[in-house]
């Protein structure tokens, strides 16, 4: 199966300053980050998902009136 990588709109790369340059894909739930300006090259892993949170406490429910 092929990787789709995404150009990120607007980033600048941390290590050139080059703008739009920045491109983003994720391999087996690990986010990637690099720029093609240059040889930068970064590993994330990814933000936890709404539907992955554990459950919380509920604080109070907001009725606008």
């Amino acid at each position: 199966m092929k990787t789709r990588k995404r150009f990120i709109a607007g980033a600048q790369c941390p290590e050139c300053s080059t703008t739009d340059s920045l491109r983003w894909w994720e391999v087996n739930n690990i986010e990637w980050v690099e720029c093609v300006s240059c040889d930068f090259k970064e590993q994330r892993t990814p933000a936890v998902k709404p539907d992955q949170l554990q459950e919380q406490e509920m604080i109070g429910i907001f009725k606008p009136e």
